[in-house]
């Protein structure tokens, strides 16, 4: 090992010493690991008609490549996605059979993307997870004498038109033998057991694997979810089913809702007698009117909490920090549908510091100078080694499964480097307004909902003057709310209906992506969307404001999404009405034809 790393092994597995090896071996010559990973996608995909359609004739070196091959969105590759989608097994993007697809955020049109991914990617994926603890371990020590209390789920999934899975890249990895059938690791023992996690009833699959965390509370030493919302959503769930939990457990028996057969058998091999010591102390303290620091109180133990807060999830740091009484929140990794990228090398940071670095042998990466405004031009495309610390870039990425020059759409900010291997922070999704949780809302969505809802009351001669928004996260679960300036055809500006509002509330909803509706229909991770209804002159109010702070006149736009607590302030000052969505809008797990 370097001798000034960071990594110094101050652990006597074996195990952990190899895989912090891995992570120097990786992280010292990250240019020529880039310059090998290129060339084995290109070699093995050479005779794809992807690539062949560029001309490479079978050239792997990233000069040819830069020069010929463009830079793309999902937009560019939909038609060859279509194909594969509808049953071609020609190698179109890959040489290796794409297996399935893994969902990621909704489109233009409301549907999920579909990233096509190949067998041997869970072998990547699995790779960057056995990463993880071993690094954990030097910060963190006795992990292994206890268990992790984690929140995980599946989701819905559905068949492509030729027969191919499309899936949450989560779902994916949980129902592969990877996971399954993992090999026992007392640093990767967790409370719920694989029948809960797996249940697709997101109800019965909280209440079991809250159960499993309660019997066995003083084992657990880490609380975790995916993302920040999800871990809050688990103590909503907590504070609204506490009674029944502990009459469980003070009866020793399963409460009728958990329905599903694995699951109940499962669970009668946990919740095997009754504890009346137990359900006593749930009751007193769950009972408390004042929930500061519920995860200690219950989970005396926890060292920290194993969640995503950066990004849009920063927004609920406060209220963790509230439950948690102030525990560690640790950020692991760094990944998504279309690749996994990176880890976090310094997991117990403040949330504010975290840094992850790429791992150059998970795809080959280029950056695009955030600052740039075209849609790519490969002369101004840098390589993975090249970044500058405290520059910004969005991330281009090339997969084994046939992603070629792919923008992600995350903007990153270097912080600095480990070894040779540049440290990236997220900053943010590229055009992202809103998001609660998976869902990611843009302004051209968010305009289209606004004027489809504001059709509802367009033949009484009022419609939509202003309008702005932001995602409430106070509530669990957190929802949207949107602030509407309205003007009439006569003087009066007599309000719509309530329940016209309502119906616009929901309409609004239908018009947002399936990922958004999958949300509030099926893993209910958002609530109903709100209108709020200002008083005219609202928004005038607004500019002057922004005008008194030193913003132009001349090229002052309307911020289609806000957080900045005086204009909150404003904006909820001069509130004249508020509208819920009063019912769910349609989703289905089966894709659009």
């Amino acid at each position: 090992m370097a001798v000034d790393s960071p990594l110094q092994s101050r652990t006597t597995s074996e195990k952990d010493v190899k895989a912090l090896n891995f992570i120097e071996e990786m992280t010292r010559s990250p240019d020529s690991v880039q310059e090998k990973v290129l060339g084995e996608i290109l070699s093995r995909n050479s005779g794809t008609e992807y690539l062949k359609r560029f001309g490479l004739n079978g050239s792997t070196d990233r000069k040819t490549f830069k020069t010929k091959v463009p830079v793309v969105t999902y937009e560019d590759l939909k038609p060859e996605i279509q194909r594969i989608s509808n049953g071609d097994r020609s190698p179109i993007l890959s040489s290796h059979p794409i297996t399935e697809f893994l969902t990621s955020s909704g489109t233009s049109a409301g549907e999920r993307k579909l990233m096509p991914t190949i067998d041997e990617d869970l072998d990547r994926r699995q790779l960057l997870y056995s990463l993880l603890m071993p690094v954990m371990n030097l910060y963190v020590p006795g992990l292994d004498k206890g268990k992790g209390l984690y929140f995980l789920f599946v989701k819905s999934e559905s068949k492509t038109p030729g027969g191919l899975p499309a899936r949450p890249v989560l779902t994916s990895y949980y129902k592969s033998d990877h996971f399954k059938r993992r090999p026992y690791d007392p640093y990767n023992v967790y409370t719920s057991p694989n029948e809960a996690i797996l249940c697709s009833d997101s109800s019965q699959s909280m209440y079991a694997q809250m159960l499993c965390g309660l019997l066995m509370r003083h084992d657990v030493l880490r609380l975790g979810a995916v993302f920040a919302s999800g871990l809050l959503r688990a103590i909503s769930f907590l504070q609204n089913n506490w009674k029944e939990l502990a009459r469980d457990i003070s009866t020793g028996t399963l409460s009728s809702r958990i329905s599903d057969p694995a699951v109940k058998n499962r669970m009668s091999k946990i919740l095997t007698k009754p504890d009346q010591e137990l359900a006593e102390f749930l009751v007193e303290v769950c009972s408390q009117d004042n929930w500061e620091g519920i995860i200690t109180k219950i989970w005396p133990n926890t060292k920290y909490l194993d969640v995503i807060v950066t990004g849009a999830m920063a927004q609920y740091i406060p209220t963790l920090e509230y439950y948690s009484g102030g525990l560690p929140m640790a950020c692991t990794m760094y990944a998504s549908s279309e690749s996994y990228f990176g880890i976090n090398l310094k997991p117990m940071c403040k949330p504010s510091e975290v840094s992850y670095t790429i791992m150059p042998n998970m795809a080959y990466f280029e950056f695009l100078p955030h600052e740039h405004d075209g849609a790519g031009d490969e002369t101004e495309l840098v390589e993975l080694a090249d970044v500058e610390v405290g520059k910004e870039y969005e991330l281009v990425i090339t997969t084994y499964a046939g992603l070629c020059r792919y923008q992600v759409g995350d903007v990153l900010r270097v912080t600095g480097f480990h070894n040779s291997a540049p440290q990236f922070k997220f900053v943010r999704r590229k055009n992202v307004l809103l998001s609660i949780e998976s869902d990611k809302t843009d302004e051209a969505e968010l305009q289209k909902a606004v004027e489809n809802a504001s059709r509802l009351f367009a033949e009484q001669g009022t419609r939509v003057i202003e309008y702005t928004s932001y995602a409430d996260t106070k509530t669990i679960p957190g929802h949207y709310v949107i602030y509407w300036e309205l003007l009439g055809r006569d003087q009066t500006n007599a309000l719509p209906s309530d329940d016209i509002m309502g119906k616009c509330c929901l309409e609004m909803e239908e018009s947002l992506n399936s990922v958004y509706r999958q949300s509030r229909v099926a893993d209910k991770s958002i609530g109903p969307l709100e209108i709020r209804v200002v008083q005219n002159g609202t928004f005038e109010e607004l500019m002057d404001y922004a005008i008194s702070r030193g913003a132009s006149i001349n090229q002052y736009k309307v911020p289609r999404c806000v957080s900045f607590t005086p204009i909150m302030e404003l904006l909820d000052s001069r509130v004249v009405s508020t509208h819920f969505s009063p019912s769910l809008p349609h989703w289905s797990p089966e894709r659009r034809r």
